[in-house]
């Protein structure tokens, strides 16, 4: 048997936040049994670690979607670093991802980590496929600042300002056009959408990537580090946000994101809610 934990992450009480599994060794595990797995939990990410490549670094992982195996996400990193120190891991940690190394600092229940990937700006997709992509007008975006811009640190998003609380509030997806769009613009995620409203250094976030198995996503760490990324290539500046995540569909996360030169912060909580063993 293998042992697996269950985590949500970005919250400090249970039942809020991102659930993620954790498999702490899958060294036992087949290859083709680990997207099988994921899919089994349906979580938006299921994470397999084994023992690293550079006896330096902590451990090597894997992250998988329901439908795939990704190089990056947020959300695994910070709840995998929080699920190893429970373990008994001992001062910071370092990660070996698809990306990279990542470097994680813990205090207590809270982790965060660092990347140090270059933004990529991939397409501007049509506004008007956009907004039907998220069920909403095109006069509902902001373009002062940017357009609807795919965007990646390792995975891309469809990066979209939006007027208001609101509007946010209301969007309701369009799976035609989320297919239209992956057919434009084919990319790690299937035209997976970030959309945002900004006050300040506040932000308010929805994550969509239905065609991933992903109808909704109640935080998704790597899209608001590569918001922090974009906005502190656009602003020229160092940017700070405070990110609220997951409000719309009831599991409120908190993410806090820096973004200047040296790379992109991302920082948050974990709380274990679930163990036992994959019977296999």
């Amino acid at each position: 048997m293998t042992k697996y934990f269950v985590y949500d992450v970005f919250t400090e009480a249970p039942f809020g936040g991102n659930p993620l599994a954790v498999i702490p060794d899958a060294t036992t595990l087949a290859e083709d049994q680990l997207q099988k797995i994921a899919r089994e939990f349906n979580f938006s990410e299921t994470i397999f670690v084994y023992p690293p490549n550079e006896a330096q670094h902590t451990a090597k992982v894997r992250i998988f979607t329901p439908t795939m195996e990704i190089p990056f996400a947020g959300h695994p990193v910070v709840g995998t670093a929080i699920a190893l120190a429970d373990e008994g891991a001992q001062g910071d940690l370092t990660l070996e991802l698809g990306i990279g190394p990542v470097a994680c600092k813990i205090n207590g229940r809270h982790a965060e980590f660092v990347t140090t990937a270059a933004l990529e700006l991939q397409a501007e997709p049509d506004p008007a496929l956009v907004a039907a992509a998220l069920g909403t007008r095109t006069d509902n975006i902001v373009f002062a600042t940017h357009p609807p811009v795919m965007a990646s640190l390792g995975l891309p998003f469809t990066i979209t300002q939006l007027k208001s609380r609101e509007v946010l509030a209301n969007l309701t997806t369009d799976i035609a056009a989320f297919r239209e769009g992956n057919a434009k613009h084919p990319s790690g995620l299937d035209f997976a959408q970030f959309a945002y409203v900004r006050d300040g250094n506040h932000v308010d976030a929805r994550m969509f990537a239905p065609l991933d198995n992903i109808p909704e996503d109640p935080a998704t760490g790597s899209a608001c580090a590569t918001l922090g990324a974009l906005l502190h290539r656009i602003e020229g500046a160092p940017v700070s946000l405070s990110i609220v995540q997951g409000e719309d569909m009831g599991r409120r996360s908190e993410i806090s994101v820096r973004a200047d030169s040296a790379g992109v912060a991302v920082a948050g909580s974990a709380v274990r809610v679930m163990s036992g063993n994959l019977t296999l």
